[in-house]
């Protein structure tokens, strides 16, 4: 059961989402900077939350559990907006003690669009052949072809 409420989108996508603001809205980034085992801790929440994440909306391993496609898109969409919000804040207000924090905001939306749209394709590919599949499945066989 823990592991189902963690692979759930509308579970995951939110905690990678607020790990990131916890760790640019308060003073997390610099206490990080600063204590090498915290920054080990920050830098593991942020790569499993962040596959969590990606794995919940792509939904790779089947699942009597999984989302429909719909709410799947709908946290990818939220996740996307949450994260671009934030790039856009600490590139209008840095934290304290942040060098390059301008840079580091445009490469964060920059980066996100690619890797949203990226997911979003891939889903949607995922999808649509998932769509094909059924419709053929569903079609009437066509006729027997005998050998000569």
């Amino acid at each position: 059961p823990p592991l189902r409420r963690a692979t759930d989108p509308l579970v995951a996508v939110p905690v990678n989402a607020a790990g990131l603001w916890l760790l640019y809205g308060t003073g997390l980034h610099a206490a990080a900077g600063h204590r090498p085992a915290l920054g080990a801790l920050v830098a593991l929440h942020v790569l499993v939350s962040g596959y969590l994440a990606t794995a919940a909306v792509l939904a790779v391993d089947p699942a009597p559990h999984r989302r429909g496609v719909g709410v799947r898109a709908a946290a990818l969409a939220a996740g996307a907006a949450a994260h671009d919000v934030l790039a856009t804040w600490v590139y209008a207000a840095p934290p304290p003690g942040v060098v390059h924090a301008a840079e580091g905001a445009r490469l964060m939306w920059d980066g996100g669009t690619v890797v949203t749209l990226v997911t979003a394709a891939v889903l949607w590919r995922r999808w649509y052949t998932s769509r094909d599949a059924v419709r053929a499945a569903g079609a009437p066989a066509g006729p027997a072809v005998r050998a000569a």
